[in-house]
């Protein structure tokens, strides 16, 4: 079965004109490379013998010219892999950003992150290294030049170019996996350093700063250790090869002088063949050098394959559907803990929930600490996929959905939330460049924020992130509200709306709920505190992951009591008969 290309593939496929013309120019180049031992051979052999100024005045000339247009070729190559190696960032650079940012949507995230590998793989095409495999296919035309001045010249530049493949394929063999276990070890290292960065507010006061520290030393260290293992070996093969180059050199100056003395060849040919002898090895050489560089842009360029290509099997072409009502229906929703848990099983974090509501229902999802109601909203909202059961809006689940058309009619609050680097209003209008201020403002208003907004300095112009944060967390609850509230959505989702929020924010909240109600939006709240769920008109209830109770709320929260005044009325007459 053949593979379909994917888009990294085909953005690889169009730089194929750029890399024949790269070609093309190489030939130029190599063929140019022969001016200065030409021009030595004309030197020895033709202006010393002849004592002629004007021919070496004219040889001169027309060298600068050569030289001129070698520079010229020279450059022009490399600016073809410049800027190959741009359109190729810009063709898949967004879909590798798109492809990590989602990651964060998974368990286990990436094993590699994509706009790593890329910027590797752009910064290797314009590299000495490309450049030398560009000169290889040149090694048989200097070797074939080498042959004509002499059979016994030849055959020596042909012994010493086996030599030095011979030390570049131990070279692949003995460092190939120390880098790649290091490069596999500095990835690990990567997401350590993150983490624990992200983490740093509840890592520094609890003491663990510096016992992380350590084991960031250690970690480091052994990926240090592994990659300069590696790294030994590949200096002792690249310092044999260039001292072996040299010692080649001079042998064939040697035996270049022994054919001169025999009469085989003439003075200026000893020079010449010395050069062009060397530039046969050059790209052999070079590629030994740059040999740890190979590897990072061929394992960067492997990753990014098998990451394009499994991403892009799992986006399917979507048909545009019309925008929801707001019916939603929930059938045997079932997700699992990762990892596995006694005799190997995975225990379920939602079992078998199903419920359905129509539009301007508002429910209210209520159970103990771990009982799923956050995996609800992840799986409500499609963040995360489930593993058995389906979630569908207005009949179509989903997957089925063109994602951006489902987003524009989704308000999603997490318990969670993070500003991101903007303005507020950028944060509340979900960064759309064509939002209307009106839109804004009206999200703003229904969420109870925009009072508060016009009181900052900069009103809705108020830059977030980059160090700058100026707001409480019960203010950056209600400007994720406001987002969520944002283009009018039909189905909106909250995860614990007022954790952070106050009396007024309470209250807020719950004008915000009715307003949604009224216009027909189908929410569904997620509800540590009681006050979220004022606003419901059905309440639902988890208990380790299944529906114990669904229905109105006044009938769902009496059935909720009825057993507690019992126990109580139960209690009462046991200490009265006592």
């Amino acid at each position: 079965m053949v593979e379909a290309e994917n888009s990294y593939d085909i953005a690889l496929r169009r730089l194929k004109r750029s890399f024949w013309l790269v070609g093309l120019f190489s030939a130029l180049v190599n063929i140019l490379m022969l001016t200065g031992p030409m021009f030595m051979l004309q030197v020895y052999d033709r202006v010393l013998s002849s004592g002629s100024v004007p021919t070496l005045q004219g040889l001169f000339v027309i060298v600068v010219v050569l030289f001129a247009f070698l520079g010229l070729y020279d450059f022009l190559r490399t600016r073809l892999l410049s800027r190959a190696a741009y359109r190729l960032d810009q063709d898949v650079g967004a879909k590798a950003y798109d492809i990590w940012m989602r990651s964060g949507l998974r368990s286990g995230g990436l094993p590699s992150r994509p706009l790593n590998d890329l910027s590797v793989v752009r910064g290797f095409l314009p590299s000495p290294a490309m450049l030398g495999f560009f000169d290889t296919p040149w090694i048989p035309f200097y070797l074939f030049i080498v042959f004509l001045v002499h059979p016994w010249l030849g055959f020596l530049t042909l012994g010493g170019l086996g030599v030095v493949v011979a030390v570049a394929l131990l070279n692949q063999l003995t460092t190939h996996k120390p880098y790649e276990r290091a490069m596999a070890m500095d990835g690990a290292e990567s997401f350590f350093v993150e983490q624990t960065r992200r983490n740093a507010e509840s890592i520094v006061p609890q003491g663990m700063a510096g016992r992380l520290q350590s084991r960031w030393s250690e970690t480091h260290r052994r990926g240090l250790a592994t990659g300069q293992q590696g790294g030994d070996r590949a200096e002792g093969f690249t310092a044999g090869a260039k001292a072996f180059r040299m010692l080649l050199q001079s042998a064939l100056l040697g035996l270049g002088g022994y054919l001169a003395l025999q009469q085989e060849i003439s003075a200026g040919m000893i020079v010449a063949t010395s050069i062009i002898a060397g530039r046969a090895l050059a790209p052999v050489d070079q590629v030994i050098g740059q040999w740890r560089a190979i590897l990072r842009a061929r394992e960067a360029n492997r990753r990014l394959h098998a990451t394009f290509a499994a991403e892009e099997r799992a986006s399917a072409l979507k048909a545009e559907l019309p925008a929801p009502e707001g019916h939603l229906a929930v059938r045997g929703l079932t997700k699992f803990a990762p990892g596995t848990g006694a005799g190997g099983e995975r225990p379920p974090i939602l079992d078998q929930v199903s419920f359905q509501l129509e539009p301007g229902d508002a429910v209210g999802v209520i159970g103990p600490s771990a009982s799923g109601k956050s995996t609800l909203a992840r799986l409500l909202v499609g963040a995360w996929a489930p593993d058995a059961g389906e979630v569908r809006l207005d009949g179509a689940t989903l997957e089925q959905w063109p994602e951006t058309a489902l987003g524009q009619h989704i308000g999603y609050l997490p318990q969670h939330l993070e500003l991101l680097a903007g303005t507020i209003r950028d944060n509340i209008a979900r960064f759309d460049p064509d939002a209307d201020d009106a839109d804004v403002i009206e999200a703003a208003r229904i969420a109870g924020v925009h009072e508060m907004i016009l009181q900052l300095p900069q009103g809705y112009m108020t830059e977030l992130g980059y160090g700058l944060q100026p707001l409480s967390g019960g203010q950056m609850q209600r400007l994720g509200l406001a987002r969520a509230l944002y283009g009018r959505p039909r189905y909106v989702v909250l995860d614990e709306p007022n954790s952070n929020l106050d009396s007024s924010g309470d209250e807020a909240l719950g004008r915000a709920i009715l307003h949604l109600r009224e216009q027909g939006t189908t929410v569904v709240v997620m509800a540590h505190r009681p006050s979220a769920i004022a606003a419901v008109n059905k309440v639902l209830v988890l208990h380790s992951g299944r529906v114990g109770e669904f229905g109105d709320k006044e009938e769902v929260l009496q059935q909720a009591v009825r057993p507690a005044v019992s126990r109580k009325r139960a209690l009462a007459d046991t200490e009265g008969k006592g």
